[in-house]
């Protein structure tokens, strides 16, 4: 069945007495399979799904790219997160001690939901199992390394949190996302302002790349992707979807004092910051002298 059809479904997956267990929403309950019920507020979440890959596209929406004084795509550009950064809601976001930029970005993951290869954009709402609010955290202390690649910047574990849930029956086309932090929204923006449809992007990433079962797509964030901070509340809603939450914290830096460290310049706060980054170069520029 088309994914966007139908009454809305969502299931969510939670560590239930030891076992992993599939739930369904009543209010402030959790319905498992065999009719048991647990209060909402206390329970465990795990991810929504297990991906044999997480494919992310770079630039996706105009607010971003004009934030980035980016040119107009044409085409778009994807990058892989390890599996080992898929996190769930509630899950911890950890910040090593020697980094200072762990931004957000709040964005819908698609996730696959039967093998899917060389399928036309209009036919991928098929193969599509689910949504759910998610959030491409990244050290962009590490941005001058990895050939643009983001490895690192995006690939640390526990840096793809999403959920609560994998929802159906909703026309996530007509959705709008907005991340908050400690309450306040940080970043807005309507789905429908996509410059590449979901439906586009899985068409052409299963051109020559299989999709499995439990892959994870995630399809781009708006302008205002910020640094976190420890203690740090962050929360992605995608309406009709659901309001993933996770908190910051500080872990200890790396024991070994190998390969590439973080870095502080031009290049990492441009990422980091953003419009901010910007508006502070435009105001140097202003203020020097004229030649």
């Amino acid at each position: 069945m088309n994914v966007l059809e139908g009454e809305r479904l969502e299931r969510r997956r939670i560590l239930h007495e030891g076992r992993p267990e599939w739930t369904t929403v009543d209010g402030e309950e959790l319905v498992l399979m065999d009719g048991q019920r647990v209060v909402e507020a206390e329970v465990n979440y795990l991810p929504p799904c297990d991906p044999t890959k997480i494919l992310c596209i770079h630039l996706n929406f105009e607010s971003r790219r004009i934030e980035f004084r980016a040119p107009d795509l044409v085409t778009p550009t994807y990058f892989q997160k390890p599996i080992t950064t898929v996190n769930a809601h509630r899950g911890m976001l950890n910040r090593p001690g020697n980094c200072k930029y762990l931004n957000y970005e709040g964005e819908v993951a698609a996730i696959i939901g039967r093998p899917m290869k060389n399928v036309a954009p209009e036919d991928t709402w098929n193969y599509i199992a689910g949504f759910a609010p998610a959030n491409d955290v990244g050290a962009q202390d590490f941005r001058e390394t990895d050939g643009g690649g983001m490895t690192r910047v995006k690939g640390m574990d526990g840096f793809c949190p999403l959920g609560p849930g994998i929802v159906r029956g909703v026309d996530v086309r007509e959705s709008v996302l907005k991340t908050y932090i400690n309450g306040d929204v940080v970043q807005e923006g309507n789905i429908a302002d996509m410059t590449f449809g979901i439906d586009y992007q899985l068409a052409d990433l299963c051109r020559h790349i299989t999709l499995m079962p439990g892959d994870i797509v995630l399809t781009g964030t708006p302008a205002n992707s910020r640094p976190m901070q420890p203690g740090d509340v962050v929360e992605v809603e995608v309406s009709g979807l659901g309001r993933l939450s996770n908190r910051v914290q500080d872990t200890p830096a790396p024991a070994h004092d190998v390969g590439h460290q973080p870095t502080d310049t031009d290049a990492v706060t441009r990422v980091a910051l953003g419009g901010e980054w910007w508006a502070a170069q435009d105001a140097k520029k202003a203020a020097e002298p004229a030649s």
